[in-house]
């Protein structure tokens, strides 16, 4: 086991680092490694270890000949060449469950913000301004919220905004569980179906082949006008181009993103837009999300060479 090394290429929560090495393993942190430096050490390494800013790319992946595991400290797998990890027997893992709460706390900060108009009432009062009238917001209660996926963080959410009293509408690839259903009061309909009855709408899924811009021109035209979209998972998950479009014409009524295509953005268009609220990435950065993704992601690096 002393021989396994394993190489921490973004930063992770020191208790993961810990737990490698209590496990007997050779533990490497080098958090700003580069491409071209990743790919011509990474021969020396058993593991790795990711976050979302290095790309696991098929050329470091076969530069990896000791390589058995790539672990993501994370949900998102969209930075990991998984189908060339596959075809060299190497194990990819994440941690989905790690960020759920920290993720749906944000979503529901992210929704009151649009709400309540949280961030225009605060700066116009560091202005010295007081706009009372100008700030008439809208109520949770009786809304409905449409929320696509409900996976670990779809969940927290349609459980959070059930306690604000809103309405839960679902759409997912498979019915979810009958007792799922019972508890959020819910109901399972197609995208199709859901967009045109949600007032909120809010995006859990991973971006993969199928869900790549499955929020676009079309999907925008069949939502409520003045309705609001919220997006926490994956930017490339929305066209941008067509939600920029909705916002600037009135058909929706506003955004909040947490995600962008390009990290942190060159073209501040959409961020710069009034009826849009925006953080740069933080869904999961809480001391309490980041030490669990850290020492469930060592946990399953230690299980999965064990093995070995």
């Amino acid at each position: 086991m002393s021989r396994s090394k394993i190489l921490i290429c973004d930063p992770i929560h020191g208790e993961g680092i810990e737990k490698l090495k209590e496990a007997g393993f050779e533990v490497d942190v080098n958090p700003t490694i580069s491409h071209d430096q990743l790919r011509r050490g990474v021969s020396e390494y058993d593991a790795l270890i990711v976050r979302s800013r290095t790309k696991v790319t098929k050329e470091i992946i076969e530069a990896g000949k000791r390589l058995k595991n790539i672990g993501r400290a994370g949900v998102g797998l969209d930075n990991i060449d998984r189908e060339t990890a596959k075809k060299r027997g190497i194990t990819v893992l994440n941690t989905p469950e790690a960020p759920a709460e920290a993720v749906a706390e944000l979503t529901m900060g992210l929704i009151l913000s649009l709400a309540r108009n949280i961030p225009l009432a605060d700066s116009t009062m560091k202005e010295g301004k007081w706009i009372k009238k100008k700030l008439s917001g809208w109520q949770l209660r009786g809304k409905a919220l449409g929320t696509i996926g409900l996976g670990n963080v779809g969940l927290e959410v349609a459980r959070l905004a059930r306690a604000f009293g809103m309405k839960i509408l679902i759409t997912k690839r498979t019915p979810p569980a009958p007792e799922v259903l019972s508890e959020l009061d819910g109901e399972f309909i197609p995208l199709n179906e859901m967009l045109p009855r949600s007032d909120v709408v809010t995006i859990h899924v991973p971006l993969t082949q199928q869900t790549h811009h499955m929020i676009g021109k079309e999907q925008i035209r069949l939502m409520k006008k003045g309705a609001y979209l919220i997006n926490t998972s994956r930017s490339a998950i929305v066209n941008e181009k067509a939600l920029l479009e909705a916002l600037k014409s009135g058909k929706l009524g506003g955004a909040a993103l947490d995600v962008y295509e390009e990290e942190p953005p060159k073209d501040s268009t959409l961020i710069r837009m009034p009826n849009v609220v925006c953080t740069p990435h933080i869904g999961a950065q809480t001391e309490e999300a980041q030490k669990a993704a850290a020492t469930l992601i060592a946990e399953k690096i230690i299980d999965s060479l064990m093995k070995d």
